[in-house]
């Protein structure tokens, strides 16, 4: 049996700071603290037992673990939107007025 999503909150954690390269941007990106954004990341990399990012005083690169699955993840919400927003229209229409 395969082993649960890591929380969606925590992916999109590292989407941004994935996008921005920046830990403090993410926060700002996604209105949280900074430390929020250390510890889903930290969360995330404990539960794909791998490292995402290779962190430097001055900047954050994307390890190879993460490269790989970006772009995966990056479709994968733009889905999950797509199908949200197909739902939320289905209901509009079948309201009365």
């Amino acid at each position: 049996m395969p082993s649960p999503l890591p929380p969606l909150g925590a992916l999109r954690a590292f989407m941004a700071v994935a996008r921005h390269l920046s830990f403090s941007k993410a926060a700002k990106d996604l209105h949280v603290t900074p430390a929020a954004i250390t510890h889903q990341i930290h969360a995330l990399e404990l539960n794909l037992g791998a490292r995402l990012f290779h962190r430097n005083r001055r900047y954050v690169t994307l390890t190879r673990t993460a490269e790989a699955c970006l772009s995966d993840l990056v479709q994968a919400f733009e889905m999950l939107n797509s199908a949200v927003a197909k739902a939320r229209s289905a209901t509009e229409r079948a309201v009365l007025n």
